[in-house]
């Protein structure tokens, strides 16, 4: 907390990300909302889960869901909330963090055709989520998801797959989006029911080896054997 308070600026995701940023004291003039901006696009979660995922600590799947980043065009004004930050905040540097910004725009809007080019192939594909975590993907690409609270590393429940059939009987998918890899017995059960599993990251970590934009790329790979089109580079 110290460094955080030390900090010449303190950038936060918004949408209610960072849940422990109400219960601390920060200094509100350093404080940037990088979604603010854009809050009129706030998606609406189903239900209130609050945990945590690795260093970013204790965050909230609640009224508003959060993961605003996994629609390339809010991320796209998000970094222009950071790169105008930092060019307020040292403004001798304001033409390589546009330089840096106009790069990364280009990528994200890449990402964001190569996404809608998938999901128009086949747009009304019912698809299963094993957590309520894609919600700015199903708004942006009009996904047609629905969630169950499967953990990657943890079987599931008998209750959790009395819901999940509940589920399949009113929405017949035949994938799952996961969050990371599932336990192969709880693949294997989810294939007896028809029902194949595929991973797309919410990254919501920082990824000990690649970026965002590594992590997205795989789940283009994955999301195309959803919609039955060979992999993609």
């Amino acid at each position: 907390m110290r460094a955080y308070q030390a900090a010449d600026l303190i950038l936060l995701n918004g949408a209610g990300y960072a849940a422990w940023t109400g219960r601390v004291s920060l200094p509100s003039s350093r404080l940037v909302d990088t979604s603010a901006e854009v809050a009129d696009r706030y998606v609406a979660a189903e239900d209130a889960v609050t945990h945590s995922h690795g260093p970013e600590g204790e965050h909230a799947h609640g009224t508003t869901a959060s993961a605003t980043w996994l629609d390339p065009t809010i991320a796209v004004e998000q970094a222009r909330a950071v790169r105008d930050a930092l060019t307020r905040a040292r403004p001798e540097h304001a033409g390589a963090f546009d330089e840096g910004f106009a790069g990364l725009e280009r990528d994200l809007l890449e990402l964001d055709r190569r996404l809608s080019e998938i999901v128009v192939t086949d747009p009304a594909l019912p698809l299963l989520a094993s957590h309520p975590v894609y919600q700015y993907l199903a708004a942006r690409y009009g996904l047609d998801v629905r969630s169950v609270h499967f953990e990657p590393d943890e079987l599931p429940s008998p209750g959790g797959w009395r819901d999940l059939q509940a589920v399949l009987e009113a929405h017949p998918a035949r994938w799952m989006l996961w969050e990371a890899e599932p336990l192969p017995e709880t693949a294997a059960r989810l294939r007896e029911r028809g029902v194949e599993s595929v991973v797309f990251s919410p990254a919501a970590n920082r990824p000990a080896q690649r970026d965002y934009l590594s992590v997205m790329a795989a789940n283009v790979r994955g999301l195309s054997r959803a919609y039955g089109r060979a992999q993609l580079p």
